[in-house]
């Protein structure tokens, strides 16, 4: 195999970096590794080597910014490694509620492992286990069991659904940041940040959603189509859902970063004592967005995105 425990990819002209730790990957024998180091969260990476070797690595990160990342790839045993907080949660919900009341990003962070998942969160594997158990026992609902449904319906769902609330609210919500930055502002210089990024992360958003309306979700549903009746013409180039999944996680990654921003800035939506009811309603709306987020960026990135894969 190629012998080098780190790989510094900054030295790497960019066009061959993936292609050259894709080298390195391939090299390694079950239960070996070696560590790539950059100047940028390298996260994308791992999108695209689950896409392309499937679940056949672990992803450590050994350093998180801000000048240097990086991270442990390890090619694992023959026998696939535990499940990640992702597949958990797209199995079921219950156990999703209990990663987002412990402050597990399960929505874009969720190729984790449990042990990845709880030492960041600064709890036991035990105390999550024990909760996640727990959840296994309460009744689950037919509406819940996302894991079950078609892609085709899921794309349907997502854009009647999450789409439509985004499309909804833009209008209210830009509204209400410019109102309130005016008002207050001058006390409060975190609504002047809100005015500055809310605004074009939403009119991005709205960019992202009609994409995959108009150029991905069609294509799953034509594949599933062809799936039941191979004889129906082809109406798309092949890989192109693959293609489409890489470029809208690292999407996913970049909405949910500025949704984290906006939480850290506002100190987690904490209300001044003197907040008027627009200030209020203002952050109402900004945690209901989130909310509906990460609920929507969860289905696409653990439930929709393999199952498009996988047609």
């Amino acid at each position: 195999m190629i012998t080098a425990e780190i790989l510094d990819v900054t030295r790497i002209e960019p066009k061959l970096k993936h292609p050259t730790i894709f080298k390195y990957f391939d090299a390694l024998d079950s239960g070996e590794s070696f560590v790539i180091d950059n100047d940028h969260d390298p996260k994308p990476l791992y999108y695209q080597l689950l896409g392309e070797r499937g679940n056949i690595f672990s992803w450590e990160y050994l350093l998180q910014g801000p000048q240097r990342w990086q991270v442990k790839i390890a090619k694992l045993l023959n026998t696939p490694g535990e499940e990640t907080i992702g597949e958990i949660a797209a199995n079921d919900m219950r156990k999703a509620a209990i990663f987002k009341a412990k402050g597990i990003d399960y929505s874009c962070g969720g190729y984790k492992t449990l042990a990845q998942a709880t030492a960041e969160a600064g709890i036991t594997e035990e105390e999550l286990e024990t909760a996640l158990g727990n959840a296994g026992n309460q009744p689950l609902t037919a509406s819940q069991d996302f894991a079950k449904w078609s892609p085709e319906f899921l794309t349907d769902y997502i854009s009647n659904t999450h789409y439509q609330y985004i499309r909804e609210n833009i209008e209210t919500i830009c509204g209400l940041t410019e109102k309130v930055a005016g008002r207050h502002g001058n006390q409060h210089p975190e609504l002047y940040r809100l005015l500055q990024s809310v605004p074009a992360f939403l009119q991005n958003l709205l960019v992202h959603i009609n994409k995959e309306e108009k150029t991905f979700f069609p294509v799953i549903r034509q594949k599933a189509d062809r799936k039941k009746d191979p004889l129906l013409p082809v109406g798309y180039e092949e890989g192109l859902i693959q293609q489409s999944i890489l470029l809208l996680q690292k999407e996913h990654y970049i909405i949910a970063e500025d949704l984290a921003y906006f939480r850290k800035i506002t100190n987690g939506y904490t209300l001044p004592e003197e907040a008027c009811n627009s200030y209020t309603y203002l952050y109402k709306k900004l945690l209901e967005l989130e909310e509906d987020l990460k609920q929507c960026l969860h289905l696409e990135n653990n439930i929709l995105f393999p199952k498009a894969a996988a047609l």
